[in-house]
């Protein structure tokens, strides 16, 4: 069966055609709204690439204030022993140039493609008032719910930013001490002498202790009797700390020669003599334990022995009285519970 077409359907759908192919090949089309959606396309991949090059240079920023370390050179002798390791001061950089270079960048493009997007929709002509409305109440809510999170990540990013601390470094942050085994944006791990991991949070953090930065001093306090020739003294604790220095133990790990700072307090039974030394950095408690021993031989070589704290002992005559009252007896008579007739 064949059905007749009508001549005012056809003529509906040829003015339809007709309708749009003006409105496409009209300036106007293309003024309008495609034109405007390809400029905020384009305004969003300028404003990211001038974010790149933003994020670039405060990268570099991060780089050039990187604290390099001190190592072992290959000479035994003072002044050319220990020398900046520069090596580790460079994976120091690229670790945290990476580490905020990344996040910026994250949160710079989240940042630009949503307002990018938000803005094409809204001139395609639907009303996106409620959707930012929901998501401000969204917004305030999770803000409230996740300001601790937020607070531990902004802190992360500025505990690597400024090299406040790195894997390796042995560290005191108040709560926990020891030597740092991870670093994120959120928590760092400790661990300390005892074996156990610390996690701290990055937004608990309010100081940081580092002892693996630059170089580090041990100062030992000897006390020495009262009466003690000071300058003897001083010469027997230098040559002790100097023959221990010379050893194999702690040889690599002493920058400086030692240096009597003098008396460092006085009581009535001692003088306290304090001896510095400085050395590489987390090398100072080894250093210090191998001095101790070695000024307290020297020390007793020579006769002088650290002297004890006065102390009184008092001693009292035992009671007899006491005891003889505490085991006396006493006879009491007995109410036998007879009546007399």
């Amino acid at each position: 069966m064949i059905v007749a077409e009508s001549p005012f359907m056809t003529s509906s759908v040829t003015l339809a055609a007709d309708k749009v192919l003006r409105s496409i090949s009209s300036l106007d089309f293309w003024v309008n709204k495609p034109l405007r959606i390809v400029l905020i396309l384009v305004l969003a991949l300028v404003t990211s690439a001038l974010m790149q090059i933003a994020i670039k240079h405060i990268t570099n920023s991060i780089d050039r204030g990187t604290r390099a370390r001190v190592i072992p050179a290959s000479s035994k002798s003072y002044g050319g022993r220990w020398t900046q390791d520069i090596k580790t001061a460079n994976a120091r950089q690229a670790q945290r140039a990476k580490t905020v270079g990344s996040v910026l960048r994250s949160v710079a493009s989240i940042v630009i493609w949503a307002v990018a997007i938000v803005m094409i929709i809204a001139d395609l002509g639907f009303n996106i008032a409620p959707v930012l409305a929901s998501a401000g109440v969204v917004g305030v809510a999770l803000s409230f719910g996740a300001q601790s999170l937020v607070k531990d990540y902004l802190t992360g990013i500025f505990i690597v930013a400024e090299d406040q601390l790195g894997i390796g470094d042995w560290v005191d942050v108040g709560e926990a001490s020891g030597e740092v085994e991870a670093v994120s944006l959120r928590t760092t791990q400790i661990r300390d002498t005892n074996g156990t991991l610390w996690h701290v949070r990055n937004g608990e953090i309010l100081r940081v202790g580092n002892s693996s930065q630059g170089w580090a001093r041990t100062n030992i306090d000897m006390p020495v009797p009262y009466d003690a020739d000071i300058e003897h003294v001083n010469s027997v604790l230098m040559d002790a700390a100097k023959e221990a220095i010379a050893t194999d133990a702690i040889r690599d790990h002493v920058v400086s020669e030692p240096e009597i700072w003098g008396v460092e307090k006085v009581s009535g039974e001692a003088l306290t003599i304090r001896l510095s030394v400085k050395t590489a950095p987390s090398e100072q408690w080894a250093v210090a334990r191998v001095l101790r021993l070695a000024l307290k031989q020297a020390l007793d070589n020579n006769g002088y022995h650290i002297p004890l704290i006065n102390q009184s002992v008092v001693r009292s005559a035992p009671d007899h009285t006491a005891s003889q009252q505490a085991g006396a007896t006493s006879i009491m008579p007995q109410d036998t519970g007879a009546t007399e007739g």
